[in-house]
């Protein structure tokens, strides 16, 4: 057994599992800014109801989210001593940040927007979400300046075998940091999109007794995933170029990547410095389901008169298709991720050399257990999610007065004339 590879495959996973609990979180705290906004703005009960429905979903992804993110946090100290050790002085800044605002500022906001309900003003009570939102995004944003450092190494010194930050404005204009931001931001939306417009379908199908709130969360989805779904082609594309900025021996075989394999040679010896071709199969079945789900536009027209709901296949497709997101998401964070090897920090520390130098039988227990954890918090968060969803948005717990007696949601309504 190779404690590089057990090591690669523990980060592999812990993140990928992660990183669904994050795509749901970002896409959904989004609608439900523009839910809630609009209940506050023009007092139909309609918007409240979908607030509370959506976002008892929220709080349910969002809370296994943070186990999720406390696993990934322990897996990075126990097995990456050496890129604490030689980049932590750099990589740890935006990750310091980041936790400030997500494990303070971020859940503040949720718990007073949680328990908030029948509490607090609505103006207030709105705030707290947009708050959650913002800071949400700002965790997001820190994330992704600590990982475009990974990929492209800036505004730092080495000195005496150790980066050192010295200059905090490059880390923010890192060129490798905007588009990968917006590509992560759309495919979030998009997921969030596609998510709520897959419960609202199957709702639908089953016509109970919410329709009408369902057919305008159907609505909202779709625009939002047709919308999303082209922002994610473009700041995708858009990373392809210009060589040289981003892993240009993944999508260079010129010159350019023969004098950085030259380079790498010199300093480091020789060796095999091109990334598997995992990175690329990843890269082209997430490209293939990014223009699948392009397809999405052509559901659009059939809003008009309730076409789609009236047909009832295109409502079948829309519940079918909703895995194909979150395959994508992680898809693309393998492309993005196997891509960068052999490096841990581009072109500066090896990944050889940033593993902790620990027993294989060890690390593979904690492979097993890591992998067990957070599989049960996956499939927990699912759960939760699939039973919650199914009880419909009549009443939702989330947000309810007390003593309020449960609705019967199960009860059909007549087909469409």
């Amino acid at each position: 057994m190779d404690t590089l590879l057990l090591a690669r495959l523990q980060f592999a996973t812990t993140t990928s599992i992660h990183f669904l609990f994050v795509a749901v979180t970002l896409g959904l705290v989004t609608l439900l800014v523009g839910l809630q906004t609009t209940w506050v703005l023009t007092g139909d009960p309609k918007w409240e109801r979908l607030t509370r429905f959506w976002g008892q979903l929220y709080v349910i992804n969002y809370v296994l989210g943070i186990a999720s993110g406390l696993v990934l946090e322990f897996q990075f100290g126990l097995n990456w001593s050496g890129l604490s050790r030689y980049v932590g002085n750099v990589f740890g800044a935006p990750l310091a940040i980041e936790t400030l605002v997500a494990f303070f500022l971020e859940s503040t906001f949720l718990g007073m927007w949680i328990f908030g309900w029948h509490r607090l003003r609505r103006g207030v009570h709105l705030a707290l979400l947009w708050g959650v939102a913002l800071t949400a995004y700002a965790s997001a944003f820190w994330i992704m300046v600590a990982n475009a450092w990974l990929q492209h190494p800036v505004g730092y010194r080495v000195r005496d075998g150790v980066a050192h930050l010295t200059d905090f404005a490059a880390l923010l204009t890192n060129p490798t940091l905007g588009m990968a931001l917006g590509h992560v931001i759309a495919a979030s939306l998009l997921t969030g999109g596609m998510l709520m417009a897959s419960v609202s379908a199957w709702h639908l199908i089953r016509r109970t007794a919410d329709f009408a709130l369902h057919r305008t969360a159907l609505r909202i989805g779709l625009v939002t995933a047709a919308l999303s779904v082209s922002l994610v082609q473009g700041f995708g594309f858009a990373q392809f170029g210009p060589v040289g900025e981003l892993q240009p021996t993944k999508f260079d075989a010129g010159p350019t990547a023969d004098a950085r394999i030259a380079e790498w040679t010199t300093r480091f010896g020789p060796g095999d410095y091109t990334p598997p071709v995992l990175s690329n199969v990843g890269l082209g079945f997430m490209i293939l389901i990014g223009f699948t789900l392009g397809c999405v536009w052509l559901l659009l027209p059939l809003l008009w008169r309730d076409w789609l709901i009236r047909l009832r296949f295109p409502l079948w497709l829309t519940l079918l298709a909703l895995p194909l997101p979150f395959v994508a998401v992680i898809l693309g964070w393998l492309a993005r991720e196997v891509g960068r090897q052999p490096w841990a920090a581009y072109g500066l520390l090896p990944t050889d050399q940033a593993v902790s130098r620990v027993d294989p039988g060890l690390m593979l227990a904690s492979l097993i257990g890591f992998s067990l954890l957070l599989g049960a918090l996956a499939v927990t968060n699912w759960t939760l999610l699939a039973r919650h969803a199914a009880r419909g948005a009549v009443d939702p717990a989330l947000g309810r007065p007390p003593g309020t007696p449960d609705d019967d949601r199960s009860r059909p309504i007549p087909a469409l004339a």
